[in-house]
């Protein structure tokens, strides 16, 4: 399906309103939920690999260089989260301690708690593009953003415009350090995740800072980390956020429909894909956690062939940020929904 630029009058609409997850899950290749730890490792290492490699670029590039060496190492600590991401899905290693030590390893230099992570994501899985549940870009309902106060309002306005890339060190910051988010059960957990980033940052914040001063920690952690925010905020409001996909009422969501035709699938420069190991390739992940991100690209040319141009597919660009931003701010029962600027007319 290719973008277009008119919005339409209504929602695109999934066929065949029976379907269910586990009869798309059987037109599947098998081998795409078989762990390969060769790949697997790989992925690791080769991550390792590039993330060395955008540090010795920031140490040796003159300054007007910079920028370039900023974004290539913070694309490449994308990949990082990306396998955290498979860890905390369990889809990297067979052993879940394994995937545990993996999944805290790898989120520790971006300073994100792996298992408070992992709790809340699992919870969008669950309930993928359902309103007042999902936690993942969910718009806001016109009657809860008009009961906001001034401040919150022009936050949420930014958020959903312009300033989007900031959204998720927002999300990070206010949600996934807060224990009233976590169950009792899990919060031991959620303690010792947050505990492993604090004493990371407790011990290489302060060495950075004594030895190459504040410009040194700006310079080889802050600016990389923010634009692994900058994909960490798009990647995800893409996922799931155009004006032709609908979030559902709770009463009348659909756990196929909505992982299967809720989902984005969108392209990014080949070596952006790589860097992050194809998870934006995404529509197979929403059908099934199990598949490793090595073989998400095999899950989407079989569901092509299955479901064709039912899927939502999209090529990145900055007129596609524009329509978003633009255009999904608050739900609308019929529309999916309405910007600001409609909303205000009314």
């Amino acid at each position: 399906m290719t973008a277009s630029i008119a919005k339409p009058k209504n929602p695109i609409s999934a066929p065949d309103p029976n379907l269910r997850l586990k009869d798309i899950l059987k037109t599947l290749p098998r081998e795409a939920f078989q762990r390969d730890m060769r790949k697997a490792w790989t992925m690791a290492a080769t991550s390792v690999f590039m993330v060395g490699l955008g540090y010795w670029a920031i140490q040796a590039a003159p300054w007007f260089l910079l920028p370039v060496a900023w974004i290539f190492t913070g694309t490449a600590l994308t990949g990082f989260f990306v396998i955290a991401h498979d860890c905390g899905h369990r889809s990297f290693a067979k052993r879940k301690w394994v995937n545990d030590l993996v999944g805290h390893i790898f989120m520790a230099p971006l300073i994100y708690p792996f298992h408070c992570w992992r709790i809340l994501h699992n919870k969008h899985h669950n309930h993928t593009n359902k309103m007042d549940v999902d936690n993942a870009w969910q718009p806001f309902r016109p009657e809860v953003y008009d009961e906001f106060g001034t401040i919150t309002r022009v936050g949420y306005e930014y958020m959903r415009g312009r300033l989007w890339w900031l959204a998720s060190i927002l999300h990070w910051g206010i949600v996934h350090f807060d224990l009233s988010q976590y169950e009792p059960k899990d919060r031991n957990k959620v303690k010792l995740s947050i505990a492993v980033v604090v004493g990371f940052a407790a011990i290489v914040f302060p060495t950075l800072i004594y030895t190459i001063g504040i410009w040194g920690f700006v310079k080889f952690w802050l600016m990389p980390w923010l634009v692994y925010h900058f994909w960490m905020s798009t990647f995800t409001l893409v996922h799931h956020t155009i004006p032709e996909i609908q979030f559902q009422e709770p009463d009348q969501w659909d756990a196929a429909q909505a992982q299967l035709f809720g989902t984005v699938h969108c392209e990014y420069p080949v070596w952006v894909e790589f860097l992050c190991h194809h998870i934006n390739v995404h529509i197979p992940h929403h059908l099934s956690t199990a598949i490793p991100s090595y073989n998400l690209r095999m899950v989407h040319d079989s569901l092509k062939q299955t479901w064709g141009s039912s899927l939502h597919e999209y090529r990145f660009s900055w007129e596609l940020m524009k329509r978003i931003t633009d255009e999904c701010h608050l739900y609308h029962p019929e529309y999916a929904y309405q910007s600001f600027d409609e909303h205000r007319a009314k």
